[in-house]
Formats: structure tokens, C-alpha cells, sequence
């Protein structure tokens, strides 16, 4: 498996795999409403690298590299379990300063005991009743 910077070229599987990603995971949302230009909205002025193997894409980390913040980290699900997101993670660390913050959906138990099993730290839930999430922090 590489890990490499996105370019332009890498967007349309880019677009698919955040949209099969969250599609499949994010129970908690209408995923009809879901688009694969909703990529392109929520990735603007991200630095984004990207795990592929036998050239194709496994998973990205969109990263706010200003405010040392992941923004986004998906694994396309037919690959989860394969080690993709502990590697697009530990990519991200060394990218960025520590200490180093993402929010993760309250909802998305998953996600979160992935965080807390490599490090990563809950420091405060903030949001409205239909849409908390945890301030994670990284030292």
C-alpha cells in the first residue's frame, strides 16, 4: 500500500469512494441526499493524501493543515479492517504539528474507538441534540 498527495486526476475515484464510504456507514443520515460532488464541497483548500494499492484508491484524509485539523478520513468499505485508515492516520500525524484535532460524529461509535485506539484523546462533545460530535485531540 502508498500513500501519496492527491492531484486532480485522483478526484473521480476520490468522489466515489466518499460517497460509498458514507453511504455505507453513516447510518445516522439521509443518504439519498448524498452526491459525489458533495467530495468537492467538503474538501475545498484541504491538503488531501490518499492510500492506493494496484492503482486504486483504499481511502483518503482531507487535512486543514493551518489549523493542524483532519478534516475528513474515509476507507472505501471494501476495505476496512485492512489497515488503510491506521496508515492514512499515521501519514496525517506526520504531516501536521501537534498537537493535532479532528471532530468525530457522537454517532459514529466506530470511528471513535478507531481514534481512541491510536491515541487520539475526547476533549469536548459540542453540537445541537441531532448532530453532536467530539472534539479529538492528538499530543
Amino acid at each position: 500500500m502508498k500513500i501519496r498527495v492527491a492531484n486532480e486526476l485522483d478526484y473521480p475515484e476520490l468522489r466515489n469512494v466518499y460517497l460509498q464510504s458514507r453511504s455505507k456507514t453513516f447510518f445516522w443520515e439521509n443518504t439519498e441526499e448524498m452526491i459525489l460532488e458533495d467530495f468537492d464541497k467538503h474538501t475545498v483548500g484541504e491538503h488531501i493524501i490518499l492510500a492506493e494499492e494496484n492503482n486504486h484508491i483504499l481511502g483518503f484524509a482531507s487535512l486543514y493543515l493551518p489549523d493542524n485539523f483532519i478534516h475528513n478520513l474515509f476507507v472505501h468499505p471494501d476495505f476496512l479492517g485492512m489497515g488503510v485508515g491506521g496508515q492514512l492516520l499515521n501519514a496525517s500525524i506526520e504531516k501536521m504539528n501537534r498537537p493535532l484535532k479532528l471532530k468525530c460524529v457522537s454517532k459514529n461509535q466506530n470511528a471513535m474507538k478507531f481514534y481512541e485506539r491510536n491515541g487520539w484523546k475526547k476533549v469536548v462533545e459540542e453540537g445541537n441534540p441531532n448532530e453532536k460530535y467530539w472534539i479529538m485531540m492528538y499530543e
